[in-house]
């Protein structure tokens, strides 16, 4: 049994991550941020949910339109792979990401 806390993660750097665990090759992390991370597809699905703060979670449509939707603590996305997306953190945020290991 292994119990990890994220109450004090202290991160250098934007995107830095508290790796949670990993299962069946995915990981779960836990990523602070205060900076936009950068558009991109995954290779797999993602699932990316705020546990503190607000995240601004862009998307782009097949035909390129694209949408953002506000993500608060609690709430989750569920992107399918080939997802075009971005994360825009209002201030400070703590997300979990759960992935394929080494995905984008």
């Amino acid at each position: 049994m292994k119990f990890i806390s994220t109450h004090d993660f202290q991160p250098a750097h934007a995107w830095d991550a508290r790796d949670l665990g990993e299962v069946d090759g995915v990981t779960v992390r836990a990523h602070w941020t205060d900076q936009p991370y950068r558009w991109h597809v995954n290779d797999g699905a993602e699932v990316f949910g705020v546990l503190q703060g607000a995240v601004d979670m862009h998307w782009r449509d097949t035909d390129g339109a694209e949408h953002i939707r506000r993500l608060g603590p609690g709430e989750f996305c569920f992107a399918e792979a080939g997802d075009a997306h971005v994360a825009h953190p209002c201030g400070a945020a703590l997300v979990l990401v759960v992935e394929r290991k080494g995905s984008v």
